[in-house]
């Protein structure tokens, strides 16, 4: 996990085509999503974070986004009413 706040944009967009970034969360909130999530372009640059994979993203704890994970964040609510 990298904090958006810890790097500037020039590295930002050096891990991205790389692709060491893949997607972005939300510190405060623990909501993960795709880089070009709305929701997620919004959010303050010091709350935002980003994973390497989908696996990093879930292992830290965080949740799918609903705007732009839809079918995900539906298989996480699933699973939590259980």
């Amino acid at each position: 996990m990298k904090r958006h706040a810890d790097l500037d944009d020039k590295t930002v967009r050096k891990l991205i085509r790389q692709g060491s970034i893949l997607l972005g969360g939300n510190l405060r909130l623990k909501i993960y999503g795709t880089l070009k999530c709305r929701s997620g372009k919004r959010m303050k640059r010091i709350n935002r974070v980003f994973f390497e994979s989908l696996i990093e993203a879930k292992a830290k704890g965080y949740r799918p986004c609903g705007h732009c994970m839809k079918g995900d964040y539906q298989e996480w609510i699933y699973s939590t009413s259980l």
